[in-house]
Order: structure tokens, then sequence, then C-alpha cells
């Protein structure tokens, strides 16, 4: 099935694909003997990008064996020099010593070896049963599963990480990886996440670059993006290995913390009812969302004469849910007031300096300030 829209967003493919390749290899993996030529076919790759996010991928379905992780790099002793190198950082910078770490795609255990020598308690999924069967061997916590649907549960979770080394380009559904991930982390949960640069390949003209088993193709600006629309915050992105892989650590993006907000609106009542109340005739200025919502939450309705505005479309009308009349400054002179708070927000002391050239007669003025009352200015005696 040729896919019509963006794996991530769904937003639409720009009208024409970037590339069209004519006779590929069908897979860069389980390649044919000599037996097997004869049934060997190439294929035709079309590659696509989003006009909506802008990540660039392929529009076919993916290789049948998309599932399992197949390493090359293995071999590479330079590569297994660096992980071990990276590994130790990563646990060292995230305090993940003794925690529990999975790796998502673990292919024979290659990388999950060094990530247990690291000082990980580290476990792993894999769909190949045979490479699951060689994790076991070597001592290794790897299960055979594979990350389908949002809501799959992970044995051994909850965990404190989740890495995952270039296989997140071949998965068809990386939304619902992501977000199956997030609901197998501990509330502070972080991950790993590498894929080959796309900012390199087009800087480098790498048209050689686009194969069957990649269906994305991420530059640092697509994959930030993928991961944030997922409920990560992005720590650190980065090039890494000669510039060939692109690393993103990412933590769980958490709830705002508006804890204090309780604190600071029984604070501010207290405060402003004592002011308030010390006064017979009080008065606000400003009509604004800020002062509208001061009236309402701190129960100033049955407290206030009426409500300053100097815009001219507000006049005459009345403050909503506590039903103040909202009136022109011209008002202070018909029907004066003991005291004024000014709830302007940003325009505040412009309207304080306005104030203090007006003929008050005793009348004190305060400033409400995001820390709370603030005595501008008195005209008593």
């Amino acid at each position: 099935m040729i896919v019509k829209r963006c794996r991530i967003c769904k937003g639409e493919f720009f009208e024409e694909p970037l590339l069209q390749y004519k006779n590929m290899p069908a897979a860069a993996q389980h390649l044919p003997t000599r037996a097997q030529l004869g049934d060997d076919r190439g294929t035709d790759l079309e590659v696509h990008q989003c006009s909506s996010c802008g990540l660039v991928q392929l529009n076919n379905e993916p290789v049948p064996y998309y599932k399992e992780v197949i390493r090359a790099s293995a071999f590479s002793l330079e590569m297994k020099e660096y992980r071990e190198k990276q590994f130790a950082e990563f646990v060292e910078t995230h305090s993940l010593r003794d925690k529990k770490v999975i790796e998502i795609g673990a292919g024979r255990g290659e990388y999950l070896a060094l990530m247990k020598e690291s000082g990980v308690d580290a476990y792993g999924i894999e769909y190949a049963q045979e490479s699951v069967d060689a994790c076991r061997r070597d001592n290794l916590k790897v299960a055979k599963d594979y990350i389908s649907h949002e809501e799959q549960q992970l044995e051994g979770s909850p965990f404190d990480a989740f890495v995952i080394l270039n296989f997140f380009e071949h998965i068809p559904n990386p939304n619902a990886l992501l977000r199956a991930l997030h609901r197998n982390l501990t509330p502070d949960g972080l991950g790993l996440i590498e894929v080959p640069n796309f900012d390199m390949i087009l800087k480098n003209n790498l048209f050689t670059e686009f194969i069957s088993d990649h269906l994305f193709y991420f530059t640092k600006d697509t994959l930030r993006t993928t991961l944030e629309r997922n409920v990560y915050e992005i720590i650190e992105c980065k090039d890494i290995w000669y510039d060939y892989i692109t690393s993103a650590t990412v933590r769980k993006r958490q709830k705002a913390d508006v804890s204090s907000f309780a604190t600071q609106r029984r604070r501010l009542h207290k405060e402003i009812h004592a002011y308030v109340d010390s006064f017979e005739r009080v008065a606000v200025w400003g009509a604004g969302h800020q002062a509208l919502a001061v009236l309402s939450l701190l129960e100033l309705g049955d407290k206030i004469e009426y409500v300053v505005d100097d815009a001219i479309f507000k006049q005459g009308k009345y403050t909503p849910a506590t039903h103040l009349p909202i009136v022109s400054s011209n008002e202070l002179d018909t029907s004066p007031v003991d005291a004024i708070i000014v709830m302007a927000a940003s325009y505040s002391d412009e309207i304080v300096k306005k104030l203090k050239g007006m003929p008050q007669t005793e009348t004190d003025v305060a400033v409400l300030r995001d820390y709370g009352l603030e005595i501008a200015f008195s005209t008593r005696g």
C-alpha cells in the first residue's frame, strides 16, 4: 500500500516527490545468495516531504523484516569503544547507575551488553527469535516483543530510561512507539534516540543514502518536532560519529507545576480584602482580562463600586461574572471613592501617573503587582 500522507503529523505531501529512484535494492539486509539471484527484483522508491511538518520520508511499505534489528556495526572496534564511552557518560550525567534502562530493538545484544557494563539494570526487546536467543545465551534480559500500539505494556516496566539506536527510522508508526514508551517510563524517565543525519546527507549530496529499509530521513528540526509532538522535552540534540548520526536525549514532558498558584491566591485574597475593608468606597482601574479574573477569583464583586477603563468600547458595559459597571475616569469626579486599586498589568504605572495629575480628594491609590498590593500614593491629609 502506498502511503499518501505524513506518517507523523498526517499532513499532505508536497504534490511532487523530491526524488524518484528506479530499480533500487528492495532491501539492505538478507542479501540474496547465488541460488536466489533469479528471484531477486529491484524496486522503485519515491522520496516525499510533508508540506506540514517538513519530514522527508518514503511512501512505500516497510521491508518484511522491519521489526528486526540487524547490525553490521557490531564488527567495528571503533564503534564499540565509542559506545562504551557514550553509555558511561549517559549513565553518569543522568544518575542512571543501577536504574532500569531498556533498549528498543536490541538485535543480538551488541549494545545492550555494553549498556549492562556501564552499570545499569539493562533490559531489551527484540522481535527476531534467533537474536533473542543469542541475547539470552549471553545472560541479557531480552524479551521477544515489538511495540505496535501506544497502549502496550512492556515486561519489567516502568523503566528509568530507554534507548533506540538507529532503529527509529525503520518503524512505520513512530508516534505509537514513542507514546507507548512514555507510558512505560517512570515519571522523570529519559530517552536516547539516534537516527541517520539527513542534514549531513543534504550538505554532502549523498544521493545514495536512500534505501527501502529507512522510511524516514530526519533533520535536527524534524526529529525535534517528532519527539516534541509525542510528549517529550529535548535535553540535547547533536551530531555524532563523524556527523553521520543525530543523537537526541529527551525526557518525559511534565505537567506545569502550578501548586504555588493556590498559595498566591489565598495570600492575595487576604491582602486585598484587608485593604478594601479599610475603606468605605473602593474602585478598580482596569477592565482587562487580569482585572476581570481578580475580581472573580478574589470574590470582590460586592466590595467594589465600579471599574474605570479608558477604552470607550468597554464603558457602559459590565464586568463578566461580577457584574460591576465599567465607567470612564469622569466617574471619579461625579462619584468619588476613598481608594483606587489599579489592575492594568504593564499599563499600571502609566495609569498611576495619570491619577497623580487628576484632582483627587482624600484618595488612596494602590497597584496590584505580581507580588501583591503596592501603595502608589495617597492624597489624604
